[in-house]
């Protein structure tokens, strides 16, 4: 029986992840560096648990401890702390990977390390959360409302607090620089404006900021110039130490926020095609979204290689994620 294996599933998004896909009744164990809390967790959930590091020194323990594992699940951010290791790992030992990230340098890693994963015959599938699964459905369904796709631009509205991990993937894709992709190269653009898109109630402004979608857009759509933004609400992007934050926002706190993003698609004639998709909370979309895209890739939904959430489960994945809508202007 093909088994799924839950790293870093005792932080604040992996612990969701992990009731839902005990809830699901899927063959899983979790996994982390933290053995107490790993086992206080496997207890609860009634499920095994190993401990092994993914840091740059773990390379042989990480490879060892996949043994058995058919597809792993990373929820352990930073991502750039973890993914390369894992993701080694796993084409090493024929294991498909999987993880939520928007730090957008983790995208470039796996898309470099697509060809030697084909071998493999093992799948990089970064962004099966919030980031990128709706944006990048979203994308591919818009460009076909146009003649010859030319340019795609996506906003993300972030309100409410973040989670301590999130805020710290944040850090990393700031620390990436400002980047956009022009006819087909990504490029550093440290003068892109700000502009305005309408998440449906009326035009607010978004920043240009480097997540995923600049490569998994590019891979789903072909569309060879792509620009990233986001609209901040709040407290959404907290500064200062950041290990003080709560480890995310409660119930009632991702009950009072929908999340939403906006695409919009110029073809070569001039023509926009804009829509909005709205959904739960994004720390709620995550868990419910990733361990869907898991459970997929478990029953023989995968390709291998490098590999977008669209590519794989198709345009209508984001929208299979109940409380999820689609509005076209």
């Amino acid at each position: 029986m093909s088994t799924l294996l839950i790293y870093g599933a005792t932080g604040y998004t992996g612990r969701m992840a992990a009731e839902r896909a005990k809830a699901l009744g899927l063959n899983f164990e979790i996994a982390g560096r933290n053995h107490i809390r790993l086992a206080a967790l496997a207890v609860h959930l009634g499920v095994p648990f190993r401990v092994f590091d993914a840091d740059a020194d773990a390379d042989a323990d990480a490879e060892t401890s996949l043994t058995g594992i058919s597809v792993l699940l990373n929820f352990a951010g930073p991502f750039a702390h973890t993914a390369e290791v894992l993701m080694r790992a796993c084409i090493r030992v024929g294991v498909d990977y999987l993880d939520i990230t928007a730090e957008i340098n983790v995208y470039r890693l796996a898309e470099r390390l697509g060809a030697e994963a084909a071998l493999q015959q093992v799948m990089l599938l970064p962004g099966v959360g919030w980031d990128v699964v709706p944006t990048d459905a979203l994308s591919v369904q818009v460009a076909k409302r146009v003649e010859q796709p030319f340019a795609l631009s996506i906003a993300l509205q972030v309100p409410g607090s973040m989670s301590r991990g999130s805020a710290m993937s944040v850090s990393e894709i700031i620390g990436a620089g400002g980047l956009a992709r022009v006819a087909g190269e990504l490029v550093a653009t440290p003068d892109a404006a700000p502009r305005h898109f309408d998440f449906g109630e009326g035009p607010v402004l978004c920043v240009p900021l480097s997540f995923g979608d600049l490569v998994t857009g590019w891979h789903s759509t072909g569309i060879p110039n792509i620009a990233m933004f986001v609209h901040i609400s709040g407290d959404a992007f907290p500064e200062g130490d950041l290990s003080l934050l709560p480890e995310g926002p409660t119930p009632e706190q991702r009950d009072a926020h929908r999340a939403r993003a906006a695409v919009e698609v110029t073809g070569s004639d001039g023509a926009i095609a804009r829509s909005v998709i709205e959904t739960v909370n994004g720390y709620t979309y995550t868990p419910l979204a990733a361990v869907e895209a898991a459970r997929r890739v478990l029953n023989g939904e995968r390709l291998s290689g490098f590999a977008t959430p669209a590519k794989v489960f198709g345009s209508g994945f984001a929208e299979s994620i109940e409380g999820t809508r689609i509005t076209d202007f």
